[in-house]
């Protein structure tokens, strides 16, 4: 889960990639048309994408599947509460996602703005897994406080944040909820964790946090449910939480990663190329934190990238083209090495 646009403050700071260049992405295909849509994930094939949307017949996001071409879409998600964060299971004919219909049928309110921008972490929110259509549907989590942001590992492995613990932190579970561990265990958020794509790995987004106000602040915050993401940096970690080590020093707001089909590179979303931290791109950079590039160049949103299975396409979510303020779309283009 993360919002679409980021009210952050940015140090100036210059970013790989001339302005107007996206010499990686060939033949951009818009794949819907108005609302909010984002967090697009891509089949095992490669041959659907499953995000989430807020549309005309959608107050807020719900869950939906469509092809590649952008015809065929479906609507998986119950149609009441809110939902985020979908994803396909191996061999594509289950998903999960995480809901919050089961605590109130009706759109979890926004929060108010008085303390500035924060991002809501619903407490409603659960894990459910449901066939490919969304029937027989199925509750992974249920303890109390929000369980959202779940990827799946190619052997079923599922890896989602929760605050069960009074923090933002990492978990893994089985495929059908069982043998919860704990992954991350240190003070501030962490979170967005995604499976490279042989499942060894974890990579994810974190704000490591000392002692003092800043950490009071967020944890006063959290009991009430909010989070005010100051900046977050790329992490990556072993399957069972080993090794973590930090992948970016950039500053600002880095978040949203994947990975490269060839397990060297993370691509993810960032604000580093723009002084008032409202215009993000996408941006590959190795695991070893060396050779940044910057992928898009767009003067408004673009995030939540994916690669296809198999290398040949990227999908992420952009403001480009808006109709209206605030419209955000999911597009695809071929890659170009």
């Amino acid at each position: 889960m993360a919002a679409l646009t980021l009210g952050l403050a940015q140090t100036p700071a210059s970013a790989p990639g001339a302005a107007g260049q996206e010499r990686h992405l060939r033949n951009i295909k818009q794949l819907t048309s108005g609302g909010e849509n984002a967090e697009a994930y891509f089949s095992p094939d490669g041959s659907r994408l499953i995000f989430q949307s807020t549309r005309q017949e959608s107050p807020c996001d719900q869950i939906y599947t469509i092809k590649i071409d952008g015809s065929d879409l479906k609507r998986v998600s119950t149609g009441t509460g809110r939902t985020t964060c979908g994803y396909f299971y191996p061999g594509g004919k289950q998903i999960l996602f995480a809901s919050t219909h089961e605590a109130s049928a009706a759109c979890p309110p926004k929060p108010s703005y008085e303390r500035g921008y924060v991002w809501p972490i619903y407490t409603g929110y659960d894990i459910y897994r449901a066939n490919a259509d969304g029937s027989q549907l199925t509750p992974l989590t249920r303890t109390p406080g929000y369980d959202a942001e779940a990827t799946v590992a190619p052997d079923g492995l599922i890896v989602f944040t929760s605050v069960r613990d009074g923090d933002m932190d990492i978990y893994s579970m089985k495929p059908d909820g069982s043998d919860v561990k704990r992954l991350t265990n240190r003070p501030g958020p962490d979170g967005g964790p995604f499976f490279s794509w042989d499942g060894k790995q974890v990579a994810f987004r974190g704000t490591p946090l000392a002692e003092g106000p800043e950490l009071e602040g967020y944890r006063a915050l959290l009991k009430e449910g909010l989070w005010r993401p100051t900046a977050l940096e790329l992490f990556v970690m072993g399957r069972d939480g080993s090794n973590q080590r930090q992948i970016t020093k950039l500053g600002g707001a880095n978040f949203a990663p994947s990975w490269h089909p060839d397990g060297k590179r993370l691509i993810f979303a960032s604000n580093l190329a723009d002084p008032k931290g409202r215009d993000f791109d996408v941006y590959l950079i190795n695991i070893d934190g060396t050779g940044l590039e910057r992928i898009t160049n767009n003067d408004t949103f673009d995030g939540f990238p994916m690669f296809s299975p198999d290398g040949t396409h990227l999908v992420f979510a952009s403001n480009r083209h808006a109709k209206s303020e605030g419209e955000t779309n999911v597009f695809i283009a071929d890659w170009v090495n």
